[in-house]
């Protein structure tokens, strides 16, 4: 959310081309000790009232746009997790300056993001932007497992004064990237994929070579059928491009396209003026609207970029709606409420989407300018239903743990990509919810979920997978006997998840 623009700042002076490659530079995120394996506490109707952190998926988005922006900018709301410290740490190494402001400079930008609807709590960071001039560094920029880091910087790699390498965990080394670098090569980008089977690492040198960098620009296919975040990448770099850009979806393919969305409405936030287009530059939007956007269908879908870079902003961070997910669901688990406060109602972020498909089991939501709430069924039980899920993957795990305690059985279906993410979500969703005891099946993209006369306790693994973790942790709210291995895994995006549930 947009609060008001700083004063543009001074164009900042850029060193010689670095040297080779020599190590990668780490990131340190926030792991709090805990039993491992945890176990959950059953318990009866939560009445969970809480402040969400703020949306790592838009602050990563902020934080790119902030760092390319001409001037200071000011982003409130922002919770430290290793999503959001491994882009500090590889925006930090391509030379933009981020300072953690202290508690009494921040809490005037929080309170005044509040005034707007924006009730995130969390850290205010200062950015110094580059005006789309980035830095190469010498070592390797480590992304840890952080998928939004990965993707973007590959893309903002392009506006170096040299090459710059990326490389992550070693899931990440089994994450695809080929479709970003494609496009990214049609824009005038040298990319070099280091890796097996199109992941990183990889490298990325700019339109001009050695000691110049930048994007040239201009059109590109891209193929988003497998990642919303290719494109959501190249739309941050774009308005630093010396023509902008023209994207194409192969086939007209998107999924998660309410990603691209939250995308669009950060960029506008630093003053980018990005549009959905019909392909061949037909049936153009007026206005570039949210709205019109979400109406455009037909043909091959396309996106118009200006090249005209962004401008620093005071910027609030929502509250994450996925993290605000886990408490709804364990809402129509136990049959209690959930409100989270400080999350629009009218709030753009693609997880809210699933609201749709809880209220359609049985429960209640009633959307306010500052909160959110949900009921549980008035009956006490769910029923199961059959749902499209493409647009919401990361809200699929919890729905798939709610419909364990519905009558009948619930397929979400249109979620092949969730086998792309930090780990092979379909198969590790089959796999676990067997081991409670329920009938969990698979399928090329979708997921079917029969829930048993009784289910039991059990060690659930989680692969290192922070969704995996806190949406397993839900059934332990019903069934006696649920541990939940490497719990730690939460940090990637919310360090206090398990804090949170015990209070709810």
């Amino acid at each position: 959310m947009l609060l008001s623009p700083s004063k543009h700042g001074k164009k900042p002076s850029f060193a010689e081309s670095p040297a080779p490659v020599k190590r990668p530079a780490r990131y340190s995120g926030r792991v709090t000790a805990r039993p491992d394996p945890l176990p959950i506490r059953p318990r009866g109707p939560v009445a969970a009232r809480l402040r969400p952190p703020g949306s790592r998926s838009i602050a990563n988005r902020a934080l790119a746009a902030a760092a390319l922006a001409q001037g200071q900018s000011l982003l409130c709301g922002i919770t430290a997790s290793d999503d959001t410290l491994a882009m500090r740490a590889g925006l930090a190494a391509l030379g933009v300056q981020i300072e953690r402001l202290p508690s009494a400079q921040g809490g005037a930008l929080r309170r005044m993001a509040a005034r707007f609807g924006a009730g995130s709590q969390g850290e205010t960071w200062r950015v110094e932007g580059r005006a789309g001039r980035l830095r190469a560094p010498q070592a390797a920029i480590d992304v840890g497992a952080s998928g939004t880091t990965a993707r973007f910087l590959s893309a903002a790699a392009a506006l170096a004064d040299g090459p710059v390498t990326l490389d992550g965990s070693p899931r990440m080394r089994q994450r695809p990237i080929a479709e970003l670098a494609e496009a990214l090569r049609e824009l005038g980008a040298l990319v070099e994929i280091l890796g097996e089977a199109g992941c990183p690492p990889l490298r990325v040198t700019g339109a001009g070579g050695a000691g110049a960098g930048g994007l040239r620009g201009g059109e590109a296919l891209v193929d988003a059928s497998r990642s919303s975040q290719f494109v959501s990448a190249l739309l941050l770099a774009a308005p630093c491009a010396a023509r902008g850009a023209k994207l194409q979806l192969r086939h007209g393919a998107l999924v998660s396209r309410p990603f691209v969305d939250l995308t669009l409405q950060v960029m506008r936030a630093f003053g980018a003026t990005p549009q959905w287009c019909a392909d061949e530059g037909a049936g153009e939007s007026a206005d570039g609207s949210a709205e019109a956007e979400r109406q455009h269908g037909g043909g091959e879908a396309a996106l118009r970029v200006p090249p005209t870079g962004y401008r620093g902003a005071r910027f609030a961070v929502e509250p994450d709606a996925q993290a605000a997910v886990y408490a709804f669901a364990a809402a129509a688990i136990s049959g209690g409420s959930a409100t989270a406060l400080g999350l629009p109602g009218h709030s753009a972020q693609a997880d809210l989407g699933v609201l749709g498909a809880l209220q359609e089991m049985g429960c209640e939501v009633k959307r306010r300018r500052r909160s959110i709430r949900l009921r549980g069924p008035r009956s006490g039980k769910l029923r199961g239903i059959e749902v499209d899920g493409n647009a919401w993957p990361d809200a699929v795990l919890a729905l798939a743990v709610a419909a364990l305690f519905a009558e009948g059985p619930t397929t979400i279906r249109g979620i092949a990509h969730l086998r792309l993410k930090e780990s092979n979500r379909l198969a590790a969703l089959e796999t676990e919810l067997r081991r409670l005891g329920a009938d969990a099946r698979a399928g090329a993209d979708r997921l079917h979920i029969a829930p048993a006369p009784r289910l039991r306790g059990a060690d659930l693994h989680t692969y290192d997978d922070h969704r995996m973790a806190m949406s397993l942790a839900l059934a332990g709210l019903r069934i006696p006997g649920v541990r939940i291995c490497n719990p730690g895994c939460v940090a990637k995006t919310w360090p206090g998840f398990f804090e949170a549930l015990e209070s709810w």
